[in-house]
C-alpha cells in the first residue's frame, strides 16, 4: 500500500464542506474523507478513482502559526503499479509498506480449557483496571477461563458511590474514584495517548477493541485520542461482558487480603467478600491492583517479594478557562476546533523538572481520594470535553533520594504524610489556592475572574502546607515560565489545587523477562507494579503479561 505522511489542509479550506459539530469534535465524516481524497489526488496526479481502499490513519492539528492554522493527515491507499508510483513520488513524504497495522490483532485464540486437560486451575486476575481487564479478556478469548478480584464495585454502582462521596464527603475506602471497575482510569479524562513505541501493534489493538466495545471510533486516528469518563463506564462494561460471555468471572467487592506460596512457589490466594474469607487455589495470578493499593505493597514486602523504589511526581492541579487555552492555542479558530489542549515542561534554576500531567480540557478537578483522612486530586473530562475550564496537573519529579528512610516503601509513606496534610488543610474538602496567593505563601480569601470546576466540596487553603518545600519553590518559578508560553497562564487568579501526588507508582515490582515476580507464578503487571503510565500504557502490558501465561499454559 502506499502511505502519505504530513499532508497538510488548511483550516478555512477544510471548514467549507464538514458539519460544524463533527469539526468541533475532530470526527471524521464523509464530506471531510472526499475533500482529503481530492486533495491528494491533485496533490500527487493521481486521480480519485485510482486511490483503493483509501483510509485516514491519522489527524493532528498544526497550530504552530496562529494565522494560518492546518489540519495534517496521514494515509493509506492502493493502486496500480504502487513500486513505480512510489519511487515517481518519494520527495512527496511517499513511502510503500507492506503490512500496516490496521486490522483488529486477534486476542488470544478460542481454545477450550478442556481440550488442554484440567491440570491447572484458572488463572486469577487481581484488579479491573486497564492492565487486568485486557489481561483477562485475552485469557478468556484463549479459553482458560480466568477469575477476576476487584476490590471495588462494578461500573453502574461505583457511579453511584462515587456520586455520594462528592455531595457528602463520606468515603468508602474499598469502592471510590481509584478503586472499582475500570480502575482509577475509569474517572479521568479517559486519554489513550502513549509514549510507548507500538513495535508490535499493541496499541493498535488495545485501541482497536476499546472501538469494539463502544469507545468512539475518532480515536482510531486523532493524535490524541479520548474517550471521556461518560463513555468510559459503557467500554469496561462490554468487555467484562464479553470476558464472562468466553467462561470467564468477574468477582467484584473482593478483596486480597494474603497470598499463599511454598517453595518460593504461588499455591493460592486469600480473598475476602461481605467479611467471609477463603482460599482459592491458583498457579498463575496477575497483579494488575495499581498503584493506590498500597495494602498489597506492605504484604508484599512482608513476604519478601522483590520490589524497589521508583520516581514518582507531586504537585497541583490548575485551572484556566479553556477560552484562554483556546485562543492562545488555536487563535481565532478556536470555537470550530476541539478543545485546545496543551503540555508544558521546564528545568528550574535548581534542575528541577516541572512539567503539565494529565491535562484535561473542559473538565473538572475530582477529589480522588480513597483512604481515610488522607485527600488527593486528579482531572476528569467527559467525552464533548465541554465544561467551562482547563485543568492539568503541575508536578515536579520526586526521585527516591527526597525520600526519608531507606526502606523500599519510603515513597508509599512520603505520598500518605502529604495526602494527610492535604486533608487537614481545608477540613477534608479540596483546599483551592489563588497564585498569587500561592507565590506569597497565603490562604486565599476570594477568587477572581472566574471560579473552579470540581466534583467534590472544596474550600480555600495554602497549598503551601500541603507540599515539600522544594515542590512548592518550583511550581512558583514553572508557572512563571509557562505564563511566557501561554499568555495568562501565570495570572494572579489563576486556581490551584491539591495535592496530585497518585502520578505513578512509587514502587516497582521487580519481574523477568517471563513477567513473572520473585515467587514463581506471580505476575504483576500494569501501572501499580510500575510497568506503565496510563490506559493504553497498562493495557499493552496487560496484553504482554496475558500472552505470556497463554503460551506457557
Amino acid at each position: 500500500m502506499i502511505h502519505i505522511d504530513q499532508m497538510k489542509i488548511g483550516i478555512e479550506e477544510i471548514q467549507k464542506g464538514i458539519p460544524k459539530e463533527l469539526l468541533k469534535r475532530g470526527v471524521i465524516g464523509t464530506e471531510e474523507e472526499m475533500l482529503v481524497r481530492t486533495f491528494i489526488a491533485k496533490k500527487i496526479r493521481i486521480s480519485s478513482e485510482e486511490m483503493k481502499d483509501f483510509r485516514i490513519i491519522k489527524k493532528s492539528v498544526d497550530a504552530r502559526k496562529k494565522a494560518q492554522i492546518f489540519l495534517v493527515y496521514q494515509v493509506q491507499f492502493s493502486c496500480k503499479n504502487e513500486k513505480k508510483f512510489y519511487e515517481k513520488n518519494q520527495k512527496r513524504n511517499v513511502t510503500l509498506v507492506e503490512n500496516p497495522p490496521l486490522g483488529r490483532e486477534p486476542l488470544g485464540t478460542k481454545r477450550m480449557k478442556e481440550q488442554m486437560g484440567k491440570k491447572k486451575n484458572s488463572p486469577v486476575v487481581v484488579g479491573f483496571g486497564p492492565a487486568g481487564i485486557f489481561a483477562a479478556l485475552i485469557l478468556a478469548r484463549a479459553g482458560l477461563e480466568p477469575f477476576v478480584v476487584e476490590r471495588g464495585m462494578d461500573a453502574g454502582k461505583r457511579k453511584e458511590c462515587v456520586e455520594q462521596f462528592w455531595r457528602t464527603g463520606i468515603l468508602n475506602p474499598e469502592s471510590n474514584v481509584q478503586f472499582g471497575e475500570g480502575g482509577a482510569g475509569t474517572f479521568s479524562d479517559g486519554k489513550l495517548n502513549t509514549m510507548v513505541k507500538d513495535r508490535t501493534g499493541k496499541n493498535r489493538q488495545v485501541l482497536e477493541t476499546l472501538v469494539e466495545f463502544g469507545a468512539p471510533p475518532e480515536i482510531l486516528y486523532l493524535q490524541r485520542p479520548h474517550i471521556g469518563t461518560d463513555r468510559l463506564q459503557e467500554v469496561v462494561t462490554g468487555i467484562r461482558k464479553e470476558i464472562i460471555r468466553f467462561g470467564g468471572s468477574v468477582s467484584f467487592e473482593t478483596k486480597v487480603v494474603d497470598f499463599c506460596t511454598e517453595d518460593g512457589r504461588l499455591r493460592g490466594v486469600v480473598l475476602e467478600k461481605a467479611g467471609k474469607r477463603w482460599e482459592r487455589k491458583c498457579q498463575e495470578l496477575i497483579l494488575a491492583t495499581g498503584h493506590s493499593a498500597r495494602d498489597i505493597f506492605y504484604r508484599l514486602k512482608e513476604l519478601q517479594v522483590k520490589m524497589e523504589p521508583k520516581a514518582f511526581a507531586v504537585g497541583v492541579r490548575v485551572e484556566h478557562p479553556q477560552e484562554l487555552i483556546g485562543k492562545n492555542q488555536y487563535g481565532r479558530f478556536h470555537e470550530i476546533l476541539p478543545a485546545a489542549e496543551y503540555k508544558l515542561t521546564y528545568q528550574t534554576e535548581k534542575n528541577r523538572g516541572v512539567y503539565s500531567f494529565c491535562m484535561c480540557p473542559g473538565g473538572y478537578v475530582v477529589n480522588s481520594s480513597s483512604e481515610e483522612k488522607g485527600l488527593v486530586v486528579n482531572g476528569m473530562s467527559d467525552y464533548l470535553r465541554d465544561g467551562k475550564n482547563a485543568n492539568s496537573a503541575i508536578v515536579v519529579t520526586v526521585s527516591p533520594a527526597d525520600f526519608s528512610g531507606e526502606d523500599v516503601l519510603s515513597g508509599v509513606e512520603f505520598q500518605k504524610k502529604y495526602e494527610r496534610a492535604a486533608f487537614l488543610e481545608a477540613g477534608g474538602k479540596i483546599p483551592v489556592q489563588l497564585f498569587s496567593d500561592f507565590l506569597r505563601k497565603e490562604k486565599s480569601s476570594s477568587f477572581g475572574g472566574y471560579l473552579p470546576q470540581m466534583k467534590g466540596e472544596y474550600a480555600f487553603g495554602n497549598l503551601r502546607n500541603i507540599l515539600p518545600e522544594f515542590v512548592g519553590e518550583a511550581i512558583a518559578e514553572g508557572m512563571k515560565a509557562f505564563g511566557k508560553r501561554i499568555q495568562g497562564y501565570d495570572r494572579e487568579d489563576a486556581v490551584l489545587s491539591g495535592i496530585e501526588n497518585r502520578t505513578s507508582s512509587p514502587v516497582r515490582i521487580l519481574r523477568n523477562e517471563h513477567f513473572l515476580s520473585s515467587v514463581t507464578g506471580l505476575y504483576p503487571c500494569g501501572e501499580g507494579a510500575g510497568y506503565a503510565g496510563g490506559i493504553t500504557s497498562a493495557a499493552m502490558d496487560g496484553i504482554r503479561v496475558a500472552e505470556e501465561i497463554v503460551r506457557n499454559f
